[in-house]
């Protein structure tokens, strides 16, 4: 099965993260990251899905699922 329904290749021109330090309601910090992923010849639904998907897959996501924040954005 293809890739986040993704068929072909794709090259990934950029990923630009924001990281933030955030006070958190229950005292000290919390960590959020919004990654912006430019996927050129790739359409924008075809993007979302497959940045969702290598998200679901990458091993750094899933260290941190749950204890950080992440945004994730298509350009």
């Amino acid at each position: 099965m293809p890739f986040g329904g993704h068929q072909g290749a794709f090259a990934i021109k950029t990923v630009t993260a924001t990281i933030c330090f955030e006070p958190r309601s229950e005292g000290g910090y919390g960590i959020t990251a919004d990654l912006a992923v430019s996927l050129p010849g790739v359409d924008h639904e075809a993007g979302e899905r497959l940045v969702q998907a290598a998200h679901q897959v990458c091993p750094y996501s899933n260290a941190t699922r749950g204890n950080v924040d992440v945004g994730l954005s298509v350009t």
